[in-house]
């Protein structure tokens, strides 16, 4: 079949990482197993928070949501890679691709605004630490979370709509593991021009921005910081900060390689496999992080665990349980 203009393109195929079927195995353990670990460490984040009424502040609100959003990004991605997988098939009908970049976009720009709000959050209570009641009360709390939904969407809707006005060849592969705005603005056949000029308006305002806030308030906390007289009192202020900075810098770092590597490289392969680092592993490693470097996490995941404990054997019937 020749390639062609077809605006009613009824399928993609996700090349994935390796066309070796020896190896197809072993990607499916390896992102079965990040997968679960993602879902059951967070979602004991988010259970951990909730169900501890210590840890309802704005810090583990936030962190809670970023919790969820996490597991939101995976579950958008690589489930379907694993049926792909198992099923020996590289199709994704046209419909379930456009919903997969529309929920990728939308979570991946939430979670960059979870960081932010996070970063300012330490700000507040490490720089102004008598204002921190007032300045983050739980109705502001949830302001900033709903606008950054209704940011994220609409960013979300405006890009997938200009995807729908593009045409695609009649025979398209694309070669990532899942459908990336990047990849599809690659393989159109029409004109792409307005598409890459919003995508990059749209990093510079929906990424630079957040970024720059995150930037400016750790400025402000390692000035707080140095000011603090007591060697104690400084490590303690920065302690609190730790894990959010740990999170920001692994988000970051390998979002930011990824874009200049496959800029440098051209090679979409490579850049699929760099992709796993923020798609994949920081979404799982940052329960890890949170949970080993917080004592307030860590205690709350003891009395959790220990409250399931409790009532499991009681729902089941077993009062004599051993």
């Amino acid at each position: 079949m020749e390639p062609g203009n077809d605006t009613r393109l009824l399928e993609f195929l996700l090349l994935g990482f390796s066309e070796g079927p020896e190896l197809q195995p072993l990607i499916f353990g390896l992102f079965l197993s990040m997968y679960l670990i993602t879902v059951f460490g967070n979602l004991l984040i988010i259970l951990a928070v909730s169900s501890d009424s210590h840890l309802h502040t704005p810090m583990y609100f936030f962190l809670a949501n970023l919790s969820f959003v996490d597991i939101c990004i995976t579950s958008t991605i690589i489930p379907k890679m694993l049926v792909n997988i198992q099923t020996q098939s590289k199709v994704i009908t046209y419909d379930d691709c456009i919903t997969q970049m529309d929920f990728f976009l939308i979570f991946s720009v939430l979670d960059m605004y979870l960081l932010t709000m996070m970063a300012y959050d330490r700000f507040v209570a490490i720089c102004h630490p008598l204002h921190y009641t007032v300045m983050m009360k739980p109705q502001l709390c949830g302001l900033l979370v709903l606008v950054s939904w209704i940011m994220s969407v609409l960013h979300s809707l405006l890009q997938t709509l200009m995807v729908l006005q593009l045409s695609f060849c009649t025979e398209v592969e694309i070669p990532h593991f899942f459908c990336e705005l990047n990849q599809m603005t690659q393989l159109a056949c029409s004109d792409t021009f307005f598409n890459h000029l919003v995508t990059y308006l749209a990093a510079m305002l929906l990424g630079g921005g957040p970024f720059i806030g995150i930037l400016y308030s750790y400025s402000k906390i390692a000035f707080c910081i140095q000011r603090i007289s007591s060697a104690h009192g400084k490590y303690k202020a920065f302690s609190t900060c730790a894990s959010h900075l740990s999170v920001v810098s692994l988000f970051y770092c390998t979002g930011l390689g990824v874009y200049l590597s496959s800029a440098a490289t051209r090679s979409s392969h490579l850049s699929a496999t760099a992709s796993v680092m923020y798609t994949v592993v920081t979404p799982m490693l940052n329960p890890f992080i949170y949970s080993l470097r917080n004592r307030d996490i860590k205690e709350a995941l003891r009395r959790f665990s220990g409250m399931v404990a409790i009532k499991v054997p009681i729902v089941l019937g077993l009062k004599n349980f051993p």
